[in-house]
């Protein structure tokens, strides 16, 4: 596995240069960014103020009954075992670290636009852990890894700005469905427990109002 020398003083180097220029936004470098600069923008917090699940709890489909049958849930299976990460812990998430034996995932959900996407948290031969970096690029979430401090576009599925720019994730299939239609798919599938480690009303959604406009928050490029 590769590892990058002395990243700390190249960082340094680089963020020095940055500010100079107005090219960071919530401690990211932005230099040398391959989208438009002026189109990534703040959500509105700052770099891991929505805090990603790292060490994801899960329990019985028959323990699950904090869902109803009508809820909407990522659901993953891999290496002959099923996950249900259900939307509304998501929401408050965005992304969860986890593991499929010995193969590490990362499942990101952007509440703005609704996409849910599950990736091999590798690129070429570095093994990465994600954060919410509260930049958005055409509405959705910006991840962010916590070994190079790059940004990657979700919806992309590559990295926009930093050392691994214009590297890419490998995408896993996921089904964005009901809580009904995945448990009679996979009467053995695990849940992403609402025992997350934070104290969230996970009956609720913070964007409920946003659903019910019908503006967008944030601006897009293309529009149809």
């Amino acid at each position: 596995m590769k590892t990058l020398k002395h990243p700390g003083l190249l960082f340094c180097l680089l963020a020095l240069v940055s500010i100079a220029y107005g090219q960071t936004k919530n401690g990211f470098d932005l230099s040398d960014a391959s989208v438009p600069v002026d189109q990534i923008r703040g959500g509105g917090v700052s770099r891991d103020a929505i805090q990603a699940i790292d060490n994801p709890k899960f329990v019985s489909a028959s323990d699950a009954g904090f869902l109803k049958s009508k809820e909407r849930v990522l659901g993953v299976f891999r290496n002959d075992v099923a996950k249900a990460y259900p939307i509304r812990i998501l929401n408050y998430h965005e992304i969860v670290n986890d593991s499929f034996g010995d193969e590490a995932i990362v499942v990101s959900y952007c509440p703005l636009c609704y996409t849910g996407m599950v990736f091999i948290a590798q690129a070429a031969d570095f093994k990465l852990t994600f954060g919410v970096s509260g930049l958005l690029y055409n509405s959705d979430v910006l991840l962010y890894d916590r070994q190079t401090d790059s940004l990657w576009s979700q919806i992309m599925s590559k990295a926009i700005t930093g050392p691994l720019k214009g590297l890419t994730l490998s995408s896993l299939p996921a089904s964005h469905t009901t809580w009904r239609d995945w448990a009679e798919r996979h009467p053995d599938t695990l849940v992403l427990s609402t025992d997350t480690g934070y104290r969230r009303d996970y009956h609720r959604s913070p964007y409920l109002d946003y659903t019910r406009t019908g503006s967008l928050m944030f601006p897009v490029e293309n529009k149809s």
